[in-house]
């Protein structure tokens, strides 16, 4: 019988990483998040903080569009994505868990019993959460939330041809500032 696994995609600042640790520790199954970057970093040599960065880019430029990612122009964000790939695969083989972000809704679609969950929310309340949970910056919310979504939505789309946040993507979407963060934990634990 295959694990069963939950996915969680999500919006800057919608409460994604929020809900998938309290579901998981509701479930008492384990939470990947920042331990995938860890393992990553540990995997290929490069820092955690390297790993990170460039999770959240779609490799770029003229060559990278010239050539694709799937040319013959091998770099460090494909090396890194393979790694990524192989230790999803290899959790979700594994263990029963959640696991934020990382493409793991693409990855595990037909290797594991996978609920995909996609979480959004308004600007304004993103806005809100985003300052009370990570403070001031020098530029606004909006513009923090409008650049890490664009690369968010730009990683997902290069490396699995798919539209992020787009529903029929996912088994469910939830609107984390219409529902709340609880409402959309006991959603999730439900239909697991």
């Amino acid at each position: 019988m295959k694990n069963r696994v939950i996915t969680i995609s999500r919006e800057f600042g919608s409460g994604g990483r929020t809900i998938g640790k309290t579901v998981a520790s509701a479930l008492g199954i384990p939470c990947y998040d920042n331990e995938l970057l860890q393992e990553i970093a540990e995997k290929s040599g490069f820092s955690e903080s390297y790993v990170q960065e460039a999770g959240e880019y779609a490799p770029g430029g003229f060559l990278s569009s010239a050539f694709s990612h799937r040319g013959a122009l091998p770099n460090n964000a494909d090396y890194l994505w393979e790694i990524q790939y192989k230790l999803i695969a290899e959790i979700a083989e594994k263990e029963s868990c959640v696991i934020v972000g990382r493409c793991a809704d693409y990855i595990l679609r037909d290797k594991a019993d996978c609920l995909r969950v996609f979480i959004h929310a308004d600007l304004a309340f993103r806005a809100q959460r985003i300052t009370t949970v990570y403070g001031e910056r020098e530029e606004s919310p909006e513009q923090r939330l409008r650049e890490k979504d664009k690369r968010r939505a730009a990683y997902h789309r290069f490396y699995t041809d798919m539209k992020w946040g787009h529903a029929q993507n996912y088994d469910i979407t939830l609107n984390s500032g219409t529902l709340g963060i609880e409402r959309c934990v006991e959603i999730i634990k439900s239909l697991y």
